[in-house]
């Protein structure tokens, strides 16, 4: 069944009005008709079963048939503190964290960050980035729109971090792969809910960053012999709690 995104206050408590690009892609690409079924999500967990009603140019409203909690969503929110890398590698990180369940990115600038765009453009690359963490959250079937939040430098990103129940930093210099296995067990035990993962940009962390983010609370730990490219760490990570959390 296809599956919509739509904002708080379109959702009444029959209906469901629908508008914008949504529209013309249930009406002329899909070539949906009144009385077939599509579920519309409000991107903070809610998912509604819905028989469309009307379909004009505009617009389009929908009848709610059965609300209910998304099941896609995972019991603990992971935020990936993501180094930013070169080129386009966040674009692919974005994506594909959010089809791993992440619930929030944030971008940040350590030591051997390269890219430092202008205030410009940054607010620029905060909307693409947004734009595809929502398309990858509608193909993966996301009950949430998770959020890329604007860039931190690393020390205003450990501050933020220490919201949270626990925080890992994957880094070549930490204890043996048991040690790893060790704090996951734990942290599932534990039955925590919300993990922040650090991963560093091309050359990683420098030390006193990791001495940092241990001083306050971060395992520090390994994800094996090989050496992992700042794209495939985090995704190597998160898969690893997606397995461990998933219910």
């Amino acid at each position: 069944m296809y599956r919509f995104y739509v904002e708080r206050d379109a959702i009444g408590e029959e209906e469901i009005l629908l508008s914008g690009e949504d529209v013309n892609h249930i009406r002329n690409v899909l070539r949906m008709r009144a009385g077939e079924e599509v579920i519309l999500c409000d991107g903070m967990g809610t998912d509604y079963r819905c028989r469309l009603k009307e379909l004009k140019k505009e617009f389009a409203t929908a009848e709610i048939i059965t609300k209910s909690l998304s099941e896609t969503e995972l019991p603990t929110r992971f935020v990936l503190f993501q180094g930013i890398p070169k080129k386009d590698k966040m674009e692919l990180i974005i994506q594909k964290a959010v089809e791993l369940g992440v619930w929030e990115i944030v971008p940040v600038i350590t030591k051997r960050t390269v890219v430092k765009p202008s205030e410009e453009k940054k607010a620029k690359r905060r909307e693409r980035f947004q734009a595809i963490a929502r398309a990858a959250a509608m193909q993966s079937m996301r009950g949430i729109i998770p959020e890329v939040a604007q860039e931190l430098s690393f020390f205003d990103a450990l501050k933020k971090a220490r919201t949270l129940d626990a925080v890992l930093i994957p880094y070549e210099g930490a204890k043996g792969i048991e040690y790893t296995r060790e704090v996951l067990a734990k942290l599932v035990a534990d039955n925590v809910r919300s993990i922040g993962i650090f991963i560093g940009p091309e050359g990683g962390f420098e030390q006193e960053e990791v001495q940092a983010a241990i001083s306050m609370g971060a395992s520090c730990i390994t994800l094996g012999h090989r050496i992992l490219r700042t794209e495939t760490a985090g995704l190597v990570t998160l898969s690893l709690l997606m397995i461990a959390f998933e219910i």
